[in-house]
């Protein structure tokens, strides 16, 4: 089974592809220029993306694309014609986000390859069992899971599973997250992450005091993920892809990385128990680092967890400012410096980086400084003072090597085939070419004649067949069959073997054998999708829902203007469920966007204790499946399920969600597009403080100085502070099942719109109540109210006007929408 683990490389660029391949990738993931989720990265158009795969497969390499995002209704067409052409080109497979488009997929190309990605918050067997059952040939999962979360999935499921290994890393659950949308509309759901977490943040109190220590830090900003180490423990989980993150990156980075895994992945295939070297590690660090981390996967610790003090690349230790004058700093090396590397000069207060240009050793022009040496480099401003440290965070000599590996001059792919060739007189020549899988027979156009003074020799033609220089293959055997007195032209025995090369290409390049299929061989499959999409639209209006996280905000409810209460707490929640339907209102109970493996046994007790429930809202897909295979009851999917489009809505209502919450990335118009067809009942956030990040990583580690956040327990910190930015807004924090949430730093308020909204086709509007105290009574007596036209629009303009001076608020989305 070992044979079978791929190493799985980034690519953004046409040369980090190369890069990839040359140093030992067995597949690649990269997107085109639409509907994937790095669209920064270079990415490919459409025939570079044809070229992509027939280069990787000619070479017997997978090739993977990403389209994993949400998708608009209106981009759904579009879509459809572009994975219609990825298929056609003979793309492996496609990862993929968004539920509708996956079912769309499914029904519509059933054979093609489809991938579950990360965006999609696998982090549960059940949640690998969901996808199991939609289709999908492997899941990617969350970068949160530990090997040992991730055996107990490998061993309860038959879905692949693919891992994470090597990069960057989210410190939000992937699919998760809306801080980037919600600040500056560019939403990570659909590729524009903005990366707020890079930015420093302010940890403080609830009296808005600092703690000391962590004032202006990366509190949110990950190290990179490092496992060269302990990769039989990953592999030995059960995964069978290990994912390298870097599609922004360079393409010296790509060929680094992939490289060192590759040789370590051999290693462990080979059983050879040689460990990595230190010189390879180094490597490795030198490249690009934030300093490192075994993440979730290997390890428990928070602190090592995030990068506090410097969010890009720390670079590699070299030496120290010893002395500076006029001209130059003086440094004392501790490694190599030479010219071209690009350096970073120091300390707690001061921070510069240069490219180094020139070097005085004993006051002589120099190359380079060894270990040991006093070197001066230039002044390139009044910074430079004594005992600032020297990383080196660009070095030109790895940098040319890693090149090296995969510029065309230097093609190290290189792949055995044999040949069989018989030249007879008067005859066409008859070549025979293959691979380990392939064969290819041919004949000449020409004849071969008789030689009239010197005939061809057998070397000759082995010397000619053998020229394969600029192809990715070397001739292993030749048999070579060549009558006396027979005499061709070199240039045939060359166009010969050009046309068999070609042809092996062909044969190479479409290793999945599909048929070439039109749009008119699914357009009835896919009519069909369109035309069941349309169904009746439920017809309730102007419903009220309300979500509370505590016992408190409980009793400050007026049960009778509301329609439905989502519980959050465990607190005398019969008493309160009992209390609900008592006012003849719905009662559903709320679980999280994160359920681990041995949280569904809990979960399962919990329900079962319930009486007279109505329901139960999900925000993770293992959850959902858990729900549905368990319990015959309402189910209501909320935000963590992104409903994005009317498609996700509907295959979501015909697998039994009722009711669901519509993304908040969407605008208006966009929901009125949603929210007009299909039967489920639709829900939009008329107020709350949003979830901006949901993360495994606990912030209150750092003042508790607790190693282990998988299981917190009881925890004095669980509320009460918040991240202040570099503008001076707060995100405030809470620390529920061993899962951080960080909050908006102002809540979402459309009253004066609900007219609007409800107008659209939303059936329900939610007030969400997190933190709030007193507010509760007012903001839902003004949201019933005016829902049911007992209130001028006067007084809900006045309400609005005492708000913002108290608090401040957004409309989120609705009028703004997202990149």
């Amino acid at each position: 089974m070992l044979e079978k683990v791929e190493l799985l490389a980034p690519v953004g660029s046409e040369e980090s592809l190369y890069a990839a391949v040359e140093n030992g990738a067995d597949a690649v993931y990269l997107g085109g220029k639409l509907f994937n989720a790095r669209q920064y990265a270079s990415n490919f158009s459409n025939e570079e993306l044809k070229e992509v795969v027939q280069y990787c497969h000619i070479r017997q390499v997978k090739v993977y694309i990403t389209v994993n995002i949400l998708l608009d209704n209106n981009e759904i067409n579009e879509i459809i014609d572009y994975i219609l052409y990825l298929y056609n080109i003979d793309v492996d497979g496609i990862i993929v986000q968004d539920l509708g488009l996956s079912n769309i997929i499914r029904t519509v190309l059933p054979d093609f390859e489809v991938h579950a990605s990360t965006q999609m918050t696998i982090n549960n067997y059940m949640g690998a069992k969901f996808v199991e059952d939609m289709g999908f040939k492997r899941a990617v999962l969350a970068r949160e899971l530990s090997v040992g979360e991730i055996e107990y999935i490998s061993n309860t499921t038959n879905i692949e599973l693919e891992g994470f290994i090597h990069g960057a890393l989210c410190v939000s659950y992937s699919g998760q997250c809306l801080m980037s949308s919600i600040i500056g509309g560019r939403s990570g759901n659909r590729g524009r992450c903005a990366q707020p977490c890079r930015m420093p943040y302010t940890f403080i109190n609830d009296e808005g005091e600092v703690l000391q220590g962590y004032n202006n830090k990366y509190l949110l900003s990950p190290k990179d993920l490092n496992t060269i180490d302990n990769l039989d423990k990953i592999i030995n989980s059960g995964i069978v892809s290990l994912k390298i993150e870097g599609r922004m990156k360079r393409p010296e980075y790509v060929a680094t990385i992939v490289k060192n895994y590759k040789k370590a992945l051999t290693n462990i295939i080979s059983n050879n128990t040689k460990d990595v070297s230190q010189k390879d590690k180094k490597d490795i660090k030198q490249i690009f680092n934030r300093g490192f981390t075994k993440g979730f996967i290997l390890g428990k610790d928070n602190r090592d967890f995030i990068s506090y003090d410097k969010p890009n690349n720390r670079g590699i230790y070299i030496g120290k400012v010893i002395n500076t004058d006029k001209s130059y700093i003086y440094i004392k090396l501790i490694e190599d410096l030479n010219l071209g590397d690009g350096i970073e000069l120091r300390n707690d207060d001061v921070s510069f980086g240069l490219k180094v240009s020139e070097i005085l050793l004993n006051d002589r022009s120099v190359t380079g400084g060894s270990k040991g040496d006093i070197v001066k480099i230039k002044r390139v401003n009044s910074k430079g003072n004594k005992d600032l440290e020297v990383y080196k965070t660009s070095d030109i000599k790895l940098l040319e090597r890693a090149k090296l590996s995969y510029v065309e001059d230097s093609n190290k792919t290189t792949i055995p085939v044999f040949m069989n060739i018989e030249i007879k007189i008067d005859r066409s020549i008859k070549l025979h070419l293959w691979d380990n899988i392939n064969y290819i027979s041919i004949e000449s156009e020409e004849k071969v004649e008789q030689a009239r003074r010197v005939s061809l020799k057998e070397d000759k033609v082995k010397k000619q067949m053998g020229k394969l220089g600029n192809t990715p293959y070397h001739l292993q055997h030749i048999d070579i069959d060549i009558e006396d007195n027979a005499m061709v032209s070199l240039s045939v025995l060359n166009r010969l073997r050009r046309r068999a090369v070609t042809q092996l290409n062909e044969k190479r390049a479409n290793s999945n054998n599909r048929e070439y299929t039109t749009k008119d061989n699914i357009v009835s499959k896919f009519n069909g999708i369109i035309a069941s999409n349309s169904e009746l639209n439920n017809t309730d209006r102007g419903l009220i829902s309300v979500k509370v996280d505590n016992i408190e905000q409980f009793k400050r409810l007026n049960l009778d203007k509301l329609d439905r209460v989502y519980i959050n707490f465990h607190d005398d929640i019969n008493n309160c469920i009992n209390e609900v339907k008592n006012h003849n209102k719905e009662a559903y109970f709320y679980t999280g966007k994160i359920l681990s493996n041995l949280d569904f046994k809990n979960l399962k007790t919990t329900i079962d204790s319930l009486e007279r429930l109505d329901g139960v809202s999900v925000s993770n897909l293992g959850t959902l499946k858990f729900v549905k295979d368990n319990y015959n009851i309402n189910i209501h999917g909320d935000i963590g399920l992104n409903i994005f489009n009317s498609y996700t809505m509907k295959f979501l209502y015909d697998y039994g969600v009722d009711s669901g919450t519509l993304s908040p990335e969407l605008t208006l118009k966009q929901v009125s597009n949603i929210a007009k067809g299909g039967p489920m009942l639709k829900e939009t956030y008329g107020y709350g403080y949003l979830p901006v990040m949901v993360t495994k990583y606990c912030p209150f580690s750092l003042i508790r100085k607790c190693k282990d956040s998988t299981n917190c327990g009881d925890c004095s910190y669980k509320k009460g502070f918040g991240l202040r930015d570099r503008k001076g807004m707060t995100f405030n924090i809470k620390r529920k099942n061993n899962t951080t949430i960080i909050y908006n730093s102002q809540p979402l308020l459309a009253l004066e719109h609900i007219n609007n909204i409800y107008d659209s086709g939303v059936n329900m509007i939610r007030l969400d109540f997190t933190m709030e105290k007193d507010e509760v009574e007012d903001i839902q007596d003004i949201f019933f109210e005016y829902a049911n036209k007992n209130i001028r629009k006067d007084e809900v303009i006045k309400f609005i006007d005492k708000y913002r001076q108290k608090t401040g608020f957004t409309k989120g989305h609705y009028f703004r929408g997202v990149l």
